[in-house]
């Protein structure tokens, strides 16, 4: 069955064609399994984190006002399948300040949590299929998606608050492997009290060594989001992937 899909897929890929129902299923089933298995199949590792972190007035926009505000250096461990964050550097210089202490804009969940978001069965996500596109030199397919926030367990914080929204997206599919190269997430039916207007964040994966041995992790990251006083833009680099140390000190902050 999986030699015939295989065969069915690439003649669909080679046309340009769009799959059937019954292919497109099977890719997204495909991916469903390897999103699932993601945190499981990454290695105890760590990695250097840059973010360059913008800011403009909500109405500032239209003069262009985007302004650099900062750029932290963060060392980001992964170790039992939960994301630690270290804050080392503020604009280059040393900081004993804590990430979870941070005004403006963070995130976190690269690292599977968003994943497994759009693919657990628990969230009822509907998938769509769009088109055909190459990503480094691999055919991908582009599927539209949408968790509603009754099944989401996406939470969106600002301001010291937080509260679970829905969220709406593409993932680019590589179609012969099923896994994920490239995904964006969009909030929607996000609560009045929340004060944010929009989120939308996009994450590019790509191949990098840890131990040895090639795992397909985060390479890129933005987001962007509105409130009502404020814009706010972080472009996130993912640099220097390696093994995990028995050494190393985790800070874990809460509600990662």
């Amino acid at each position: 069955m999986i030699r015939v899909f295989g065969l069915l897929l690439c003649v669909a890929l080679a046309r340009g064609q769009r799959p059937s129902d019954t292919d497109s299923a099977a890719l997204i089933e495909r991916s469903r399994q390897k999103a699932l298995d993601y945190a499981h199949s990454l290695p105890d590792f760590e990695c250097s984190e840059v973010v360059r972190r913008y800011a403009a007035p909500a109405d500032g926009l239209k003069f262009g006002a985007w302004v650099h505000t900062d750029t932290l250096t963060i060392k980001l461990s992964y170790s039992q399948r939960t994301e630690g964050h270290k804050l080392e550097l503020i604009d280059g210089k040393p900081t004993d300040r804590k990430f979870e202490e941070l005004g403006g804009a963070t995130s976190s969940g690269e690292f599977g949590g968003i994943l497994r978001t759009i693919f657990d069965p628990a969230s009822q996500a509907a998938f769509d299929w769009e088109s055909w596109k190459t990503v480094r030199k691999h055919r991908t397919a582009v599927y539209q998606y949408a968790v509603a926030a009754a099944s989401s367990p996406y939470y969106l914080r600002h301001a010291n608050r937080r509260a679970i929204v829905g969220i709406h997206g593409a993932v680019d599919v590589d179609g012969e492997t099923g896994e994920v190269l490239q995904l964006t997430y969009i909030a929607y039916e996000i609560p009045k009290q929340l004060d944010v207007q929009g989120s939308i964040t996009t994450v590019e994966y790509d191949f990098a060594s840890v131990g040895g041995r090639n795992y397909l992790l985060p390479a890129r990251s933005e987001t962007e989001l509105h409130s009502s006083e404020m814009w706010a833009r972080n472009k996130m680099e993912f640099r220097e992937y390696r093994k995990f140390s028995a050494d190393s000190v985790l800070d874990f902050g809460a509600g990662k």
